[in-house]
């Protein structure tokens, strides 16, 4: 009987699931597959890398016997198979591992390529090191800016209180025009117009707002004995000096 073709579509059309039972065609055709490639693996021939390898291999497995010049002197001075070498047997047991080099790269090459692995990593490591302290910086400088800005608000809004006390102060001792034109707080008009005024511009404009509010805070506590961060009027510098705690926010908190 002439043997069917187990790849055709008779028996790819066979339901081989796991479970099922096999058709004995199929299974017989699988069975003759796997002996086919034992045969073939078997008749390959080796090449001459693979077969020195083997020939290497086994005899690296295999001990020293007395054909052995260099194991048959050691025996005439007493050595014994698996003993460990040297006088008090501090030594070796095992040769020494033999390395085949089996690449066409010069010698060394592979030390080298490992240095230079190591190089590249401890450069990754120094970059990486490198960016976490560039943004721990630039976090702090966040930090000292956001810090800053909200001190200089703060300070802006007692100047602001402290140029609507000096006005009222002075309003009330009939004080028309204010010693420097920031000492009273000017509406939007006015600015504007002190911006395009040049003289205008240049009065108290190389004056920060801290030294403008310790100047005006000065001025309340003199002319008027008033402390802006009491909220007090004193009867007189005598009173002021001796019940007031300072002249800044941080000396009466």
């Amino acid at each position: 009987e002439e043997e069917e073709d187990y790849m055709s579509d008779l028996f790819i059309k066979e339901d081989v699931r796991p479970g099922l039972p096999m058709v004995r065609r199929v299974r017989e055709a699988l069975q003759k597959e796997e002996k086919q490639k034992e045969a073939n693996e078997k008749n390959r021939q080796k090449s001459v890398k693979e077969e020195e390898k083997e020939r290497r291999d086994l005899v690296l497995s295999s001990a020293l016997g007395n054909e052995n010049k260099g194991f048959a002197l050691l025996q005439k001075m007493g050595y014994k198979s698996g003993q460990a070498l040297g006088k008090s047997g501090e030594g070796i047991v095992e040769p020494i591992p033999l390395n085949i080099k089996t690449g066409l790269s010069g010698l060394g090459h592979e030390e080298f390529k490992k240095r230079k692995a190591e190089e590249k990593l401890e450069n990754y490591r120094q970059k990486l090191h490198m960016k976490k302290q560039a943004n721990e910086q630039a976090a702090d400088q966040f930090r000292i800016r956001f810090k800053n800005k909200q001190e200089e608000r703060k300070m802006e809004g007692d100047l602001r209180k402290s140029q609507r006390a000096c006005q009222q102060l002075d309003t009330q001792k009939d004080i028309e025009v204010p010693k420097e034109v920031w000492y009273w707080l000017q509406s939007e008009e006015e600015d504007q117009k002190d911006e395009e005024d040049k003289d205008d511009e240049c009065t108290g404009s190389d004056l920060s707002v801290s030294e403008k509010l310790q100047i005006l805070t000065a001025y309340l506590r003199e002319e008027h004995f008033y402390c802006i961060w009491c909220g007090t009027t004193y009867e007189d510098a005598e009173d002021l000096s001796s019940n007031c705690p300072g002249d800044s926010a941080a000396d009466h908190d």
